[in-house]
């Protein structure tokens, strides 16, 4: 299974939790941002921009699964 860093397993569980957030992307220079993308890359979680500048995150099954390790 996935080894995830702190702050991508804190977002999975959180994801988890609430099933999916919504987050501005005012500005992609963030800590949440670097995390959502290394999350997107490893195939963790999905987003889709809903409205110009927010985007909706969702975890997928690969997440769950890294989550759980």
């Amino acid at each position: 299974m996935a080894d995830t860093l702190p702050q991508q397993q804190l977002l999975l569980e959180l994801l988890i939790m609430s099933g999916q957030i919504a987050v501005p992307a005012d500005d992609t220079d963030t800590i949440l941002w670097r995390t959502l993308k290394e999350c997107r890359q490893a195939g963790w979680l999905t987003w889709v921009e809903v409205s110009p500048g927010l985007f909706s995150i969702e975890i997928t099954r690969k997440g769950r699964q890294a989550a759980s390790c």
